[in-house]
C-alpha cells in the first residue's frame, strides 16, 4: 500500500492505495469523482482527460504515483457556486453535448490550453480537440464550442 498526498480540486486529500493505479482509479473508484470516464484504458479517447499542474493528461495512464504532491483539476471542479464555468457553457451553447461521454475530458483538454494560452489560436484548438474521440458528432459543433469557450475565457478573465 502507498499513501499519497496532493490537492484536487482545490482540496488536500491523502489516500492509501495499492501501488500501481492509474490516477483514473482512484478519481472514480476511491473519491468517487466519476466525471472521468474510462473509454479505452490506453490514452487514445481523451475521456479521461484532467488537469494536472496545469497539464492536460490522461488519467488512465498516469501512475498515481506521479501525483504525490500535484495540483489537480477535474470536472467536478470547474463550476463554482452552481455555475458553469465558461467552457461548460460555451460547450452547451454550441450544442456540443450529446451523449456526453467525451465531454469531461474535452472540457478538461481546453481548460488547460486556454488557462495557459487564452490567445490560443484555431489551430490549437484543432490540436486539442484531435486528442478526443467522439462517437455522436462530426465534431463541428465541438470546434465551434472552442472557439466560443475562448471568447468566453477572455470575456472573464477581463480582456
Amino acid at each position: 500500500m502507498k499513501t499519497i498526498t496532493f490537492t484536487i480540486n482545490g482540496v488536500e486529500r491523502t489516500v492509501i492505495v495499492e501501488e500501481g493505479l492509474m490516477l483514473l482509479d482512484v478519481l472514480r473508484d476511491v473519491l468517487h469523482l466519476t466525471g472521468a470516464k474510462r473509454g479505452c484504458d490506453n490514452g487514445t479517447c481523451g475521456a479521461c482527460t484532467v488537469v494536472v499542474n496545469g497539464k492536460a493528461v490522461k488519467s488512465c495512464t498516469y501512475p498515481i504515483e506521479k501525483a504525490a504532491g500535484a495540483e489537480i483539476v477535474t470536472i467536478e471542479g470547474l463550476a463554482e457556486d452552481g455555475s458553469l464555468h465558461p467552457i461548460q457553457e460555451a460547450m452547451v451553447e454550441a450544442w456540443a453535448v450529446q451523449c456526453g461521454f467525451c465531454t469531461p475530458g474535452i472540457v478538461m483538454d481546453l481548460y488547460a490550453l486556454l488557462e495557459f494560452d487564452p490567445d490560443a489560436d484555431d489551430a490549437a484548438l484543432e490540436r486539442t480537440l484531435n486528442r478526443h474521440l467522439c462517437r455522436c458528432t462530426g465534431y463541428e459543433a465541438i470546434e465551434e464550442a472552442a472557439k466560443l469557450a475562448r471568447e468566453k475565457m477572455k470575456k472573464a478573465s477581463g480582456e
